[in-house]
């Protein structure tokens, strides 16, 4: 009995340290599926998210006016340079109905080097996902199964974080 006490301590601590150091994801109990979620690049070509199969996917919604956007977009623009995430897919999608000038402002005074910009289609992408406010990040598994969001900014350069996905990639 004193050994199983110890266990559900144990546990219940360890999943605690993990919920503080990664406050803002919500992994999902069951993986969700998604038909033909697609979105714009900024030529305003049609970007099909299921013809990125076999990738980890991050789609982060995003808008020029959004201060938390703007806070964290320099951390994502690093995380796609890393070299550790091979498989590795991000999608930074503008909602604010942001034209691609206006845009590229926004990327340019941030310094970002590594995304490229997209942008919600006419069907709204965001509806279809049940966003609540942006940020937001949906993470899609490799077989494009939603399997985690992180509502708000969060810190993608963190080590914790880093370590987290890096179990996806």
């Amino acid at each position: 009995m004193r050994s199983f006490i110890i266990f559900i301590f144990l546990l219940s601590n360890a999943l605690a340290i993990e919920d503080i150091k990664l406050k803002n994801i919500i992994l999902n109990k069951e993986l969700k599926t998604y038909k033909n979620l697609t979105f714009l690049d900024s030529q305003r070509e049609v970007v099909q998210l299921n013809s990125h199969r076999g990738k980890l996917i991050m789609l982060n919604f995003w808008a020029t006016w959004c201060a938390p956007c703007k806070e964290e977009m320099p951390s994502l623009d690093l995380l796609k340079s890393n070299k550790n995430f091979t498989n590795l897919e991000i999608f930074p999608i503008n909602i604010g109905k942001d034209n691609v000038k206006k845009s590229q402002k926004f990327f340019d005074n941030l310094q970002i080097k590594n995304l490229k910009i997209f942008f919600d289609n006419p069907n709204t992408l965001a509806k279809k996902l049940s966003l609540r406010g942006v940020p937001t990040t949906i993470i899609f598994n490799k077989e494009g199964q939603e399997f985690a969001r992180i509502l708000g900014s969060i810190d993608f350069s963190n080590k914790d974080f880093i370590k987290w996905l890096s179990k996806y990639n």
